[in-house]
Formats: C-alpha cells, structure tokens, sequence
C-alpha cells in the first residue's frame, strides 16, 4: 500500500476507474468459473427435478437427473459438484446406519455421476444429519451428541463414500478428532488419493434453515448444534479448529457460513496459508434471491459482488447455490 502518494491533483485516483477498460486493467481481484464448486441435492425417485421452495432456483434431482446436471455443471466448466441427500423420516434412524450404506442414494449418486462425468470432481457431506431421527450432526444418547461413537459413524461414511469414487470428502460434523480418524481410515484401506476439505470452522449459524429443508433435517431437529458448532463471536476457536484439522490430515479447510465471517475466511487464509474455501450457505442465496424477486436488488450483480468479496478475503474457491448461473456470466 503506498504510503507517500502524491497530492491532489497530482494524484486523481478516479482517472483509473473512467471506463471499463481501466477497471479491467487494474482490478485486483478476479472471479472466474474454476472458483466454484456447486452444492446439489439427491433424491430417490426418477425423472424428479422437485423444487426447493425456500430456495428458489434450487432442486432435488433424482440420480437420472443429477447427472443430466452434473453433465451440465462440467460443461459450463465448473470443476466440482457437492452432493448432499434429501432423506425421508421414514428412512432416518437413531442409529443413522444408513449413512454407511453403500447403496444409500448419496453413494448411488457419486458412482453414477464419476461414470458419466469422470473428469467432473465429486465432494460429498460427511455428517450423520440426513440419516438421523433426531436431526444432528451426530448420534444422540439420553439428549447429549455423543462425540467418540459419532466419529466411528463419520468413518464408516468416509469409506463408503471413498469406495464408491468420491474425490473430496467434506466432514461437516465438527466432532473432535473425525479427520484424523478418517485420514487414518483412508490410509489403512488403501484411499491415498482422496482429498478431505474438512468444514473446520462451521458456525452455530442462523442461516443454515433453508438447508434443512432441502435435506429434510428441519422437521427431525430437536434442539440446536450449539454444543459442537462454534459460538459466532469465537475467532480464536475458530483458528484453533483449523489448525486442528490441519494436524490431523485435512487438505483443504472451509468456513461456513461465508459472508458474514469474511474476518475468519482472512485470518485462515494468512495465518496457514493452506487451500481455503467458504460456503455461501442456504440463507445467504435465499436473501439475495428474494431481495431479487422483490425487485429490490440486482440479483446478478449482489451475486457477482458477493462471490467477489471471498476471492478478496483470501478464499480459493466458493461452494455456492450460484455457480450455473454465475460460470454462465463468467463464460459470456
């Protein structure tokens, strides 16, 4: 930053902002479609497309249809898909054993999009909340989230996942000591290659309820993740979890939700230098959604200026509702 500009007139910092081409020439930060990763959700069924109605513009997609999508995402230039699952209660347990299954329609989806798209990276969601009557990230015994036997639960999924291609394993849990479990897992059943991008800052956020709906978690919660998620004034705990996670085996980290913690996003990026996303949550795309159909807002441009704003505070890449419509900007 220079410290001994010259006075005015002499310097005129809006001689390079007068056209297109001189903001182009000097723009710091850059956006481009190799930023995005794109969130997806799966559901049982055939020919479904079904909409999310807190979300609008988002959909549950059948695995037919999810690789019509992710035929789609590879071609616009996307580079990763992250596949979450919508499960009925029906199908949720106690004991969450589904998520381990190797037929579930989260592993079913990840075999069936590498298939069709092997060049395509598929991310998935490690974290029992899909699969559990109570709604929770982990196991639940006489109203307390178990931490020890929810990692065991988290590993079992790690290796189902793996085992059916996944390329990135997402941990979204916040359980303490689930990366370095996996990452010994992974080592132990020959899974060398398989990357975690570990959710190490996740917040006690009030912008995850479209989410919930989406995977159908909203109904099952009972009570709040307060006691394994981080309370959203601690930065210093923030640090601590990544630099955790990093210790154990995590390749790439994330904080979440995005931008309401741009501060974390940064000081991660600074302090350990390692591959660091953000994830512009449920609640961040409803807003700017709404606001848009409301006529409130330029919806491409709060969207544009948005993503921007985590490639300035230091991230890598973005998971974001956005990344069609944003690559399809981007390509022109």
């Amino acid at each position: 930053m220079p410290v001994n500009q010259a006075p005015f007139p002499a310097t005129r910092l809006r001689r390079l902002r007068k056209s297109p081409a001189m903001r182009d020439l000097v723009r710091e930060t850059h956006l481009s479609v190799s930023d995005l990763i794109w969130p997806v959700f799966v559901r049982q069924g055939k020919g479904e497309v079904e909409p999310v109605a807190s979300m609008p513009g988002v959909n549950r997609y059948s695995v037919d249809k999810l690789v019509e999508a992710a035929r789609e995402a590879q071609s616009l230039g996307i580079p990763a898909i992250c596949i979450f699952p919508y499960t009925g209660q029906e199908d949720r347990t106690e004991s969450c054993e589904l998520a381990w299954d190797p037929d579930n329609i989260a592993n079913r989806a990840i075999a069936a999009v590498k298939e069709a798209v092997p060049e395509l990276a598929v991310m998935t969601d490690i974290a029992l909340d899909p699969y559990n009557a109570n709604g929770h990230d982990g196991i639940v015994r006489d109203g307390i989230i178990v931490n020890d036997e929810t990692v065991e639960a988290l590993v079992r999924m790690a290796l189902a996942q793996a085992a059916a291609g996944a390329d990135i394993l997402g941990p979204s849990d916040m359980m303490d000591g689930r990366i370095g479990a996996m990452r010994a897992a992974l080592e132990a059943e020959g899974h060398h290659d398989v990357a975690i991008l570990s959710y190490a800052a996740k917040f006690a956020s009030a912008f995850y309820g479209p989410f919930r709906d989406a995977v159908g978690a909203s109904a099952a919660l009972k009570g709040d993740k307060k006691t394994y998620q981080i309370d959203p004034g601690n930065r210093n705990e923030a640090l601590r979890c990544v630099e955790r996670d990093l210790s154990e085996g995590a390749d790439m980290v994330m904080v979440k939700p995005g931008l309401p913690y741009l501060d974390i996003a940064r000081a991660v990026k600074d302090r350990f230098g390692a591959p660091t996303y953000a994830y512009q949550v449920s609640g961040e795309y409803a807003m700017i959604e709404a606001a848009a159909q409301n006529g409130w807002i330029d919806g491409d441009q709060a969207m544009l200026e948005s993503l921007t704003a985590f490639r300035r505070a230091g991230c890598d890449g973005v998971l974001t509702y956005f990344a069609p419509r944003m690559a399809q900007i981007l390509n022109g």
